[in-house]
């Protein structure tokens, strides 16, 4: 198993990021959240995951080993895949998962692409004992975006499975709130963005 990563990163797209190590390029799958903490050039060491398939080996990455512990305990519960299980961390943080299965908060699961009613009970059920207590009263602050905030969401959105009309209209509704923080002379954050933009997007269903 290769438990992580570490090395100057030399390429970031939508979904992955590679990271140079011993002269290869590691391509590594991330969320929105993880990659935008990631610069080009930088040194970064990502925690791990890797998922082999019949016709794939893919390598999941993570901003620490709390969150890939959390992606490989949510792939314990029938029916959820890898990419699931990395949608689920798109929208929430660990804590904030570790909460809402403690909770039996069956909304904050839904909030999730391809998480429906159903499908959220049945995850509380198998899953509510496994993840353990939450272990901080709040989410950690979300590492800074790189500019192009609006390319980075609108990626994020489409690769959890919405249409492109879809993602469009959902960056322009969180748009205000990201110019706010432009304006003060912030950097808008990648993740706050896409789980506010997730919320508008449950709300036209």
């Amino acid at each position: 198993m290769i438990a992580f990563v570490s090395g100057p990163v030399a390429a970031l797209a939508p979904d992955t990021a590679v990271v140079e190590v011993g002269g290869i390029g590691m391509a590594v799958q991330c969320t929105p959240n993880t990659l935008s903490g990631l610069r080009i050039g930088q040194q970064a060491r990502l925690a791990t995951s890797l998922v082999v398939r019949e016709d794939s080996l893919t390598l999941y990455g993570f901003a620490d080993d709390d969150e890939r512990q959390t992606f490989e305990l949510l792939q314990t519960a029938s029916g959820v895949g890898p990419r699931l299980a990395q949608a689920m961390l798109a929208v929430h943080s660990p804590d904030a998962l570790r909460r809402a299965f403690a909770s039996g908060d069956e909304k904050a699961l839904t909030a999730v692409p391809g998480i429906g009613k159903k499908g959220a009970q049945k995850l509380l059920l198998e899953l509510k004992d496994r993840l353990g207590k939450p272990v901080g009263s709040a989410a950690p602050a979300a590492a800074p975006a790189a500019a192009g905030w609006r390319d980075q969401l609108q990626a994020a959105l489409v690769g959890l499975g919405y249409a492109a009309r879809e993602a469009d209209e959902a960056v322009e509704a969180v748009a205000p709130k990201a110019e706010a923080v432009l304006a003060d002379g912030g950097q808008p954050q990648v993740g706050q963005l896409l789980r506010a933009a997730l919320q508008t997007l449950n709300r036209a269903r």
